[in-house]
């Protein structure tokens, strides 16, 4: 499960960073990002383009505008053969735009939260999916983050963890064609470039959004 994170730098670096012409110019600090909010997301149908669309996918067949909390990630291991990711997967994904993510750690039955990040603190992306919902002139598009098993880090705190890809293969998860190598890229990623600490309860409610929430707890 993959279900906060953060993206807190300036629209300017992530321009840079992911070599795009096109990007939001109302983009501010995000320290704690929630389900169903809009996040950052780069599509393989406009790579050099950044869009805001809805984190909790909601398919095109669906009737409603309304999706599951499940939706928010799709695992790894099943993603090709599940009805509603397996047409995606092959033809809808994207970059989803962080710089940490949180998971809660089970300590004396009770759940601590941790941010994991870079060990240099950059830019990274998220594999996901998207799609595209439209009825009566009304169009929403959203992703899930896809899951995988987690790397020896992560595994001290939580037993999934987003996949995250390398700067090198992001482009080809966008663009390749062939299923084998896009599910190839679905693994965890390196713990040595990565690191963890504590942080406050206060990132257990989503309408907090602070910088303070990201302050380490020793």
């Amino acid at each position: 499960m993959c279900g906060r994170f953060s993206q807190t730098k300036k629209i300017q670096e992530v321009k840079k960073r992911f070599n795009l012409k096109k990007v939001p110019d109302n983009l501010g600090p995000l320290f704690n990002i929630a389900p169903q909010q809009d996040i950052l997301a780069i599509l393989n149908e406009s790579p050099d383009e950044l869009n805001y669309v809805r984190w909790g996918l909601l398919p095109s067949w669906s009737k409603e505008p309304k999706t599951p909390y499940s939706m928010i990630n799709a695992r790894a291991e099943t993603i090709a053969e599940k009805p509603t990711y397996k047409r995606l997967i092959k033809s809808k994904r994207c970059l989803i735009i962080a710089d940490s993510f949180f998971e809660w750690k089970v300590v004396a039955l009770k759940k601590v939260p941790y941010r994991i990040l870079m060990q240099d603190q950059d830019l990274f992306a998220f594999a996901g999916i998207w799609d595209c919902w439209e009825k009566e002139g009304v169009i929403i598009k959203s992703c899930s983050i896809i899951t995988t098993q987690p790397n020896p880090l992560v595994a001290q705190i939580h037993d999934r963890m987003p996949v995250i890809l390398p700067q090198e293969k992001e482009q080809q998860w966008l663009s390749d064609e062939t299923l084998d190598n896009v599910l190839g890229m679905l693994t965890a990623y390196p713990q040595e470039k990565m690191t963890s600490y504590q942080i406050s309860p206060m990132v257990n409610s989503p309408t907090n959004n602070s910088e303070e929430i990201l302050v380490p707890i020793s």
